[in-house]
């Protein structure tokens, strides 16, 4: 799907600078090289979006599978504190990657379905396409084979950042690309609280359905101010 090869930052940096401080962010470009401007007061951390373009006119998605990669060193790190016999391998990298794919499509499906908007295969006038990356995956307690139900004390799952770009499915035009990071912290107050399989899950569910939930939110307020134009006219 070459029309939809886009210029965007490497992703490194992406992910740096959903870590800036508040004074940095306000130094952001206001718009990039492919026309897109900054929006303020965002529920993400960073949005460009293309101030032509209508979400009121999509009325289904067509969900890329999304991209997933762990943050720099995190396999090493990961090796550095563990037994041998209990290391994360390259295997089980790919195996969470998959997983976590996999979760990020079924969250999101369910969410968009039940908000009214179906799931796709196929561009046409009225389907947004979606494309989703997860960088800078961070798990507290990778579960694998080798460790059982292993489980650690900490006071958070872990984190991910999503880098999401929206385009028209037909055109190929890009329409939105946004950045945020989120940290699964549920002990909150700095709190300890255990880690395992089971809370990785349900931190990547409750992250993943945030930002399904911003999306499903964004194509509802484009087709609820349509309307109110319409009613004005």
């Amino acid at each position: 799907m070459s029309v939809f090869r886009t210029r965007f930052l490497p992703i490194v940096a992406l992910a740096f600078l959903c870590a800036l401080p508040a004074t940095a962010a306000e130094n952001l470009p206001q718009v990039t090289e492919d026309g897109l401007h900054l929006v303020p007061d965002s529920r993400l951390a960073v949005v460009y979006a293309d101030p032509a373009a209508d979400l009121s006119v999509y009325d289904s998605v067509m969900l890329l599978d999304a991209y997933v990669a762990f943050k720099k060193n995190w396999e090493r790190e990961q090796r550095s504190r563990s037994a041998a016999a209990f290391a994360v391998t390259s295997k089980d990298i790919e195996r969470m990657k998959n997983g976590l794919a996999t979760e990020f499509h079924a969250v999101f499906k369910r969410v968009l379905e039940e908000g009214g908007y179906p799931l796709v295969d196929e561009p046409a006038d009225d389907v947004l396409l979606v494309r989703p990356a997860i960088i800078n995956l961070d798990v507290a307690a990778p579960n694998t084979p080798h460790s059982g139900q292993s489980r650690i004390h900490t006071t958070s799952a872990g984190e991910m950042t999503l880098y999401l770009e929206l385009f028209d499915s037909v055109t190929g035009d890009l329409i939105v690309k946004a950045l945020d990071r989120k940290v699964d912290n549920p002990a909150r107050q700095g709190f300890y609280t255990w880690s395992d399989t089971h809370a990785n899950r349900a931190a990547a569910e409750r992250i993943i359905g945030g930002w399904a939930g911003i999306l499903l939110d964004a194509l509802n307020e484009a087709k609820f101010d349509n309307l109110g134009a319409g009613n004005a006219e």
